[in-house]
C-alpha cells in the first residue's frame, strides 16, 4: 500500500499551476469538500437522484468551489492559507451551480426568455468557470474562449462571411449558462457521468500501489534486455497510462523512478525525458481505458464506447512499437546494457503478492467489451477496487489458509452480486468489510488509504472537469450562430483539390490550438469545426475524429509549448525544448498513422476489412516504422552513413505514401536497404 496520509496539501508540480499547501481548519473543509464532491459523484452515478442538467451544475459547482480554495490568484500568491476573497469565490461559485436546481422548474417554463435574476446568476456563472480556468490552465484557453463568446456578442459587425444575424446580451447568456449546450453541455455531462468515475478508479489503483506492480513487473520483464532500463519506461508508462489517461500526469509519476533510472544506465538527460513523455503521452490512445477523450468522442458520436476502443487498439500498439524501437536502437547505438537480472524484481512474484490490484482493471475490460455503459462499468471497477483492497487488509490478518480461501470466495460472491443485482448488495459486501476492517490489525490505515483515494481522485478531475466546463462556452456560442459551417466549408473547398491539403490543415490547426490548451478541449473544439468536413470528404465518422484526438494528443510533445516535455524537464534537469523536439522524433508514428487511417480505413479496423486487409497495413506501418527508426537514430545493426540513413528515410515515406506505385518502389528499396546492410554489417571491409 502507498501512504494513507497522502492526501491533498501536497504542492505537485504540474501544468496546472501550483496548488496550496494548507493545514489546519482549511485542510480540513478542503478534505471535507473534496470527499463530499467524490461520494456526491457516486452517488449520482448509482441512483441517478437528479435530473441531468441539475446534476451537471452541481458537479460545476463542486469544481468551482474546490478551485478557489486550492489555486491562488496568482501564480506568485502565497500557498499556505486561503485568502478571504477565494473563501467567498468557492461559495459562491457553488451557489451560483446551486441555482440551477433550486429554480429548476421556473427556468424550465421561462426557458429563452431569461428573467433579470437569471441574467445576473448566469453572467457571474460565465465569469467564474472563466476565473477557475485561468487559474488552473493558465491564459491561453479561457482566452481562446473569450474570443468566441465576443464573436457571439459582436459578430454581427464582422464582414462577409465572417459575420452572423446578431444576438442580443440575453440570448448569449441564457444559451451559456442555463441550457445544455454552453457550460452544462456534452462536455460537462462526459466529465460528471464518466471520465470522474475513471479518473477515481485510477487514484484508487494508484494508491493501492498500482504504479510500483507496473513498475515491477516492467522490470521484471524487459530490465535485463538490451537498453533495459529505458524500455521500463516504455512498458511501465504505457500500463498506468491504460488506466490513469493523463499524460502529464503520468509523467510526473512513472517519470519519477524511470528518468534518474535511465540516465543511471547511460542514456542521456535529453532523451530519457522525451522517452517518459512520448510514453506517457501514448496511455491516452491506449485501450482499455484511455483518456477522457475517449468517453466524450463515444458520447458526441453516439456510438459504444468499445467501437472507439476498436478503432484505437491498433494504432495504439504502433505508437508504442514505435518509442520501444527507437529504445532499442539507441541503446545499441551506445551500447547500453542492460540491468544485471539478479537486480531486477521477480515479475511473477510480483503479481500474486498484489494480484488482487489486476482483477478491478479485468472486470472493466470486461464490462466494456460486453455492451455495459462506462459508468455502470466504471462503478463496478471501483467497487471491485474498494472490495478487494478492505478484502485484502482482512485476509492478510487471516492466519489460517483454508480461512484465507473461503473468505476470498465470500468476498467473490458478494463483489458479483453488483453485476446481476444492482448496486445495493455491493455496498451491503463494503459496508461490512469497513466494519470489519476497524477491528484488524492494519485495517485502520486500509481505510485511510480510501479516504486518500476518494480525496485525491476529486483533486485529479479538477482540470478535467473545468476544461469542459469552460469549452462548453465555445461549443455554445457555435451552436448558436453557425459559425463552425463557415469554416467546415473552408476546409471542404480547399479538400475538392486535395484531401490531403484538408488533413494537413486539420493536422497545423490541432498542433497550434494543442500548443496552449489540454488535449480535451482540443478535440472538442476541432472536431466541432473540422471533423464533420472530413466527414463531407469521405472519411468514415471514427477516423475523422481520431485523427483530430491523435493531434490534440501531439501536441503535447510539440514544441514550443510542449506540456509533457516540460514535466519530463522538471525531472531530467534538461530543457523542455530540446526535450520536446526529441519526442517529436520518437513519437513519428503518432504523425503517420493518422494519415495512413485516413486512406486506409483497415488500420483502425474500421468498414469490417479483411484479416488479410489489416496483415497488410499493418506489415507495412510497421516495416516503415523500422526504416524510420533507423533513419532517425542513424543504427541498425551497425552505425548508418549519412546516404544510408537517407535511403531509409525515403523507403519509409514511399511505405506510407497512398500514390500508385509507391507500396511497391517502397518494398523495394526497404529490400535493397536491408540486404546491403546485413551485407555491409557482416563484411568489415564494407562497413
Amino acid at each position: 500500500m502507498t501512504n494513507p496520509d497522502v492526501t491533498i496539501d501536497q504542492e505537485t508540480f504540474s501544468e496546472h499551476g501550483a496548488q496550496r499547501r494548507l493545514g489546519g481548519v482549511a485542510l480540513l473543509i478542503l478534505t471535507g469538500i473534496a470527499l463530499s464532491f467524490s461520494i456526491y459523484q457516486l452517488a449520482v452515478a448509482a441512483f441517478h437522484p437528479l435530473s441531468s442538467l441539475v446534476m451537471r451544475a452541481l458537479h460545476v459547482g463542486f469544481l468551482l468551489a474546490m478551485t478557489f480554495i486550492l489555486f491562488p490568484i496568482a501564480r506568485g500568491g502565497r500557498l499556505d492559507r486561503v485568502a478571504p476573497l477565494d473563501w467567498l469565490l468557492a461559495g459562491l461559485g457553488f451557489a451560483l451551480a446551486c441555482y440551477q436546481w433550486v429554480f429548476e422548474v421556473d427556468l424550465i417554463m421561462r426557458a429563452g426568455d431569461p428573467s433579470t435574476l437569471d441574467l445576473v446568476v448566469g453572467t457571474a456563472l460565465i465569469a467564474l468557470v472563466f476565473e477557475a480556468a485561468r487559474r488552473i490552465l493558465g491564459l491561453a484557453l479561457p482566452t481562446i474562449c473569450a474570443l468566441f463568446l465576443l464573436y457571439g456578442l459582436f459578430g454581427q459587425h464582422l464582414p462577409g462571411d465572417l459575420a452572423h444575424r446578431g444576438y442580443d446580451f440575453a440570448q448569449v447568456v441564457d444559451q451559456l449558462a442555463f441550457g445544455t449546450e454552453g457550460i452544462f453541455g456534452i462536455p460537462t455531462m462526459v466529465s460528471a457521468m464518466y471520465i470522474f468515475l475513471f479518473v477515481l478508479f485510477g487514484a484508487f489503483l494508484e494508491h493501492a500501489g498500482m504504479i510500483n506492480l507496473f513498475n515491477s513487473v516492467a522490470l521484471g520483464f524487459v530490465g535485463h534486455a538490451k537498453g533495459g532500463a529505458a524500455k521500463v519506461s516504455v512498458v511501465s508508462s504505457g500500463l498506468m497510462g491504460s488506466i490513469s489517461g493523463s499524460g502529464v500526469a503520468n509523467v510526473l509519476t512513472t517519470g519519477q523512478f524511470t528518468i534518474p533510472l535511465m540516465k543511471r544506465f547511460g542514456y542521456s538527460g535529453v532523451f530519457a525525458g522525451a522517452v517518459e513523455a512520448t510514453a506517457s503521452m501514448g496511455g491516452q490512445i491506449m485501450p482499455p481505458v484511455m483518456g477522457a477523450v475517449a468517453f466524450i468522442m463515444a458520447e458526441n458520436l453516439n456510438v459504444p464506447y468499445v467501437e472507439i476502443v476498436k478503432a484505437a487498439l491498433v494504432p495504439a500498439i504502433l505508437y508504442y512499437v514505435t518509442v520501444f524501437w527507437m529504445v532499442h536502437l539507441e541503446a545499441g547505438r551506445k551500447n547500453l546494457d542492460g540491468m544485471p537480472k539478479a537486480d531486477c524484481p521477480n515479475p511473477w512474484q510480483a503479481m500474486r503478492e498484489q494480484w488482487y490490484l489486476i482483477l478491478p482493471l479485468v472486470g472493466l475490460v470486461g464490462m466494456l467489451f460486453n455492451g455495459f455503459t462506462p459508468m455502470y462499468s466504471g462503478m463496478v471497477g471501483l467497487a471491485l477496487c474498494a472490495i478487494l483492497i478492505l478484502g485484502a487488509a482482512i485476509a492478510a490478518r487471516l492466519s489460517n489458509t483454508a480461512f484465507r480461501f473461503v473468505f476470498w470466495i465470500a468476498v467473490g460472491l458478494g463483489a458479483s452480486l453488483l453485476v446481476k443485482w444492482g448496486v445495493y448488495p455491493v455496498l451491503i459486501v463494503i459496508g461490512i468489510l469497513v466494519v470489519g476492517c476497524l477491528f484488524v490489525q492494519g485495517g485502520r490505515e486500509t481505510l485511510s488509504v480510501m479516504r486518500a483515494s476518494l480525496v485525491d481522485g476529486a483533486r485529479q478531475a479538477l482540470p478535467v472537469g473545468v476544461a469542459c466546463a469552460i469549452v462548453g462556452i465555445i461549443i455554445g456560442i457555435l451552436t448558436l450562430t453557425g459559425a463552425a459551417t463557415n469554416f467546415a466549408g473552408f476546409i471542404l473547398k480547399v479538400g475538392e483539390d486535395s484531401l490531403f491539403l484538408s488533413l494537413l490543415l486539420t493536422m497545423l490547426i490541432c498542433l497550434v490550438l494543442g500548443m496552449g490548451i489540454p488535449t480535451i478541449p482540443n478535440y472538442i473544439i476541432t472536431s466541432s469545426i473540422a471533423a464533420p468536413a472530413l466527414l463531407e470528404l469521405g472519411v468514415p465518422l471514427i477516423v475523422s475524429h481520431m485523427f483530430v484526438f491523435y493531434f490534440g494528443i501531439m501536441a503535447d510533445l510539440t514544441p514550443p509549448v510542449a506540456l509533457a516535455a516540460f514535466a519530463a524537464s522538471s525531472i531530467a534537469k534538461e530543457p523542455a525544448m530540446k526535450i520536446g523536439i526529441k519526442a517529436v522524433q520518437i513519437a513519428i508514428a503518432g504523425f503517420v498513422v493518422p494519415f495512413m487511417a485516413v486512406y486506409d480505413n483497415a488500420l483502425m479496423l474500421q468498414g469490417d476489412p479483411s484479416v488479410l486487409a489489416v496483415a497488410y497495413i499493418v506489415g507495412k506501418a510497421l516495416l516503415a516504422i523500422a526504416l524510420w527508426g533507423a533513419a532517425a537514430i542513424g543504427y541498425l545493426r551497425t552505425p548508418l552513413q549519412a546516404w544510408e540513413r537517407i535511403w531509409a528515410a525515403v523507403a519509409a515515406f514511399l511505405l506510407v505514401a497512398a500514390l500508385p506505385l509507391t507500396d511497391e518502389l517502397g518494398f523495394a528499396a526497404c529490400s535493397i536497404f536491408i540486404g546491403w546492410h546485413i551485407v555491409r554489417s557482416r563484411s568489415p571491409k564494407l562497413a
